[in-house]
Formats: C-alpha cells, sequence, structure tokens
C-alpha cells in the first residue's frame, strides 16, 4: 500500500469521540490529546509516523501559529503533509504570552489533524433548533465558548443570568455578533470585582 491507501485506512478506523465535558460551559469537545491517543494504534499498526511542528508568522501586528503535521510511511518513506494556523488572541487578561501562544497552538495543532484524518469538528444536527425560519445566525467557536466560560468562572459570573440575559441555554449558542459584548460584560464585571 501506498501512503494514501494507508491513510484512507487510518482515516476510517479512527474514532476520536467528544469526550471531554467542559462542565462551566455545559458542552462536549475532543481535544488534541484526544485524537492524538485514538491516532497512535492506528500509526503503528499501519506503520506511519506523524510529526507535528509550530512556526510563529507574522501578519500585520499579529501573531499566527501555523501547525504542521507530517505523517510519514516508514516502509517507502513517503509523506503528507498538512498545515492549519491560530491566531494569538488579542486579549490577554488572565493569560501570560506564553499561554495565549500555547492555547493558539494547541488550537492549531487540533484542526491540523482534523484535516489530516478527516474528523469534522463543526456542531451536530441535532444539536440545532430547526423550527427558526430562514437562515440561522451562526454561533461562537468552539474556542471562543471555552474563553467565555474561563473568563465567567475567573470572574464568578452567574452563568444562568448570563445565559438568560442572551437568550440562550449554554454558551456554545451564543450568536457570533454578541461574543464582543459578551465579553465586554464579563471584562466589566472583572473590573467591579477588583474595584469592590
Amino acid at each position: 500500500m501506498n501512503i494514501y491507501e494507508k491513510l484512507i485506512n487510518v482515516q476510517a478506523e479512527l474514532k476520536a469521540p467528544k469526550s471531554q465535558f467542559n462542565s462551566f460551559g455545559k458542552y462536549n469537545y475532543r481535544s488534541l490529546e484526544d485524537i492524538s491517543e485514538a491516532a497512535k494504534p492506528l500509526l503503528k499498526k499501519h506503520g506511519l509516523v506523524l510529526t507535528i511542528a509550530d512556526k510563529i508568522i507574522l501578519v500585520g501586528d499579529r501573531n499566527y501559529i501555523e501547525a504542521t503535521a507530517t505523517l510519514t510511511d516508514c516502509e517507502k518513506n513517503e509523506q503528507i503533509i498538512n498545515t492549519a494556523s491560530a491566531r494569538e488572541a488579542e486579549n490577554k487578561k488572565g493569560m501570560d504570552e506564553s499561554q495565549i501562544t500555547g492555547a493558539a497552538s494547541s488550537y492549531a495543532r487540533k484542526y491540523c489533524l482534523n484535516g489530516l484524518f478527516c474528523i469534522d469538528d463543526t456542531k451536530d444536527a441535532d444539536s440545532m433548533d430547526n423550527r427558526k425560519q430562514g437562515k440561522p445566525e451562526p454561533v461562537i467557536s468552539e474556542e471562543q465558548a471555552s474563553k467565555i466560560a474561563l473568563v465567567a468562572d475567573e470572574v464568578d459570573a452567574n452563568e444562568k443570568a448570563f445565559c438568560k440575559y442572551f437568550g440562550i441555554k449554554e454558551f456554545d449558542q451564543l450568536p457570533a455578533s454578541k461574543y464582543k459584548q459578551a465579553m465586554a460584560m464579563l471584562e466589566s464585571k472583572r473590573v467591579n470585582n477588583e474595584n469592590n
């Protein structure tokens, strides 16, 4: 088999369910580690080696982390390379610079492997409200939902009140157009907490 045939087999056999649970945001997700651990026995079975490397790319005044996954066939020395990028967050409150870079690295690596192994990380159709007419408004990304959950936890925000204010049941249902407003509210609460 050539490397593409082996990759097809890995893609078909790989099972990486969303086994992680964010208790504050109340949603399931899969981590980079979940994908890596699920892939390791299949890579060994098919004689493949996977390596991932990062590099920082400056675009304008913003840093992007570009992750590159290289899949190598041990028998034929053939390779398949896939890349994905993630921008470092602008808002650095509550995180030092290394944590911001690390979060962007994990995000880029995860989506790099999603692409290589054909893992669909979109929300399930069953989780959407199909009763509304017309095109539904896009919701925030998994990364943004995690950030809201993290900041809300840090500032001891009332999750029920927050969700009720935005007319949602869980953080990951927040409309993308409301993300900046939501983060501003949480940061305002942080300032109030610090002043009291």
